[in-house]
């Protein structure tokens, strides 16, 4: 996909342009919203547009997309989402759970797909995974207790490991149930927690310097827009401080990042685009039972774990979906 393909719509003032050209020609409005920046979007906007494509929806010819993005910026994502309400879109697209909460505080009629979202029963944005109720649906991502896995790589990755700085940002809302549950399982453990709240790099720059001030740390990266966006600042200073870290997502191995236990965003995103197909054709939200990811995949990045110095055990390896060499 060309950036001029994908930009065309994108931002604020689009979307008078993408409503009306979806109300003079007789097509589809697909609204999408996320706390991501342009780059992070386009592979994962690319996968869905693809799927779109495979079930017949081409852009253009019956579907025009209006997308916001956000660079992990909430307060912006939150003026977005009232704009993109007020285009009137057919279906929203909300990517991760900050934009389906400030889809959701705009909207409960115009129907909403969300991907990327941890425990939506839990933080009480649907109803139940079989029958969300209202006007949502979704594939969501994690339930707070696999969180708990994250903390249990570190030590077999490292048997030197005694503590661990969990990088979060306190605006994410799921930020307090991953805590509560991390915490409770570095307890069982004997491995030490600790919470440091980010809000930009100068701030992630800072809890990475501090953790390793002290011998056996390590670090935990939570699912959120701000830090996937600051990711390869993060790997980067891990491997200069020789931190191990756990990541979210397979993205933070591609950059140089040690290992990652979690969702597969391709397969996340086609089927979010066969959910929107349905509800294009008529089906309701409420209808669509939310999915829990089908797979977690780990990821290890084995070139990482040779230059800090780490034998990874072959019970470990044998375990990886991928080994990047």
């Amino acid at each position: 996909m060309r950036r001029r393909e994908f930009i065309v719509l994108l931002g604020g003032a689009a979307a008078c342009p993408a409503a009306a050209i979806a109300q003079q020609n007789n097509k589809k409005l697909i609204g999408f919203i996320t706390g991501f920046n342009d780059k992070e979007m386009m592979p994962q906007f690319a996968t869905f547009r693809a799927r779109l494509q495979e079930l017949g929806w081409i852009e253009g010819q019956n579907i025009v997309f209006d997308i916001r993005t956000a660079s992990g910026d909430y307060e912006k994502l939150e003026t977005e989402a009232g704009s993109l309400v007020a285009a009137s879109p057919d279906v929203i697209v909300a990517m991760g759970t900050p934009a389906l909460t400030a889809a959701r505080q705009r909207t409960r009629t115009i129907p909403v797909v969300f991907s990327q979202v941890s425990d939506p029963v839990g933080q009480r944005l649907v109803e139940s995974l079989a029958r969300p109720g209202g006007n949502i649906t979704g594939l969501a991502n994690f339930e707070f207790a696999s969180a708990t896995k994250w903390i249990e790589l570190l030590p077999e990755l490292d048997s030197k490991v005694s503590h661990v700085t969990l990088i979060t940002n306190p605006a994410n809302e799921n930020t307090a149930q991953f805590v509560k549950a991390i915490t409770a399982a570095g307890n069982s453990i004997k491995v030490a927690v600790r919470v440091a709240s980010v809000r930009d790099g100068a701030d992630i720059q800072d809890a990475i310097e501090n953790t390793s001030k002290r011998s056996g740390g390590s670090l935990i990266i939570f699912p959120d827009s701000l830090l996937i966006n600051n990711r390869e600042l993060i790997v980067e200073l891990a491997a200069r401080h020789r931190l191990p870290a756990v990541y979210p997502f397979r993205m933070f191995p591609d950059v140089g990042g040690l290992l990652s236990y979690g969702p597969n965003f391709p397969a996340i995103f086609r089927r979010t685009a066969e959910y929107v197909d349905k509800i294009l054709k008529g089906t309701k939200p409420a209808d669509l039972p939310v999915e829990q990811p089908r797979t977690l995949e780990l990821v290890l990045n084995l070139k990482s774990a040779k230059a800090l110095g780490l034998t990874v055990p072959p019970s470990l390896l044998s375990r990886a979906d991928e080994v990047i060499e």
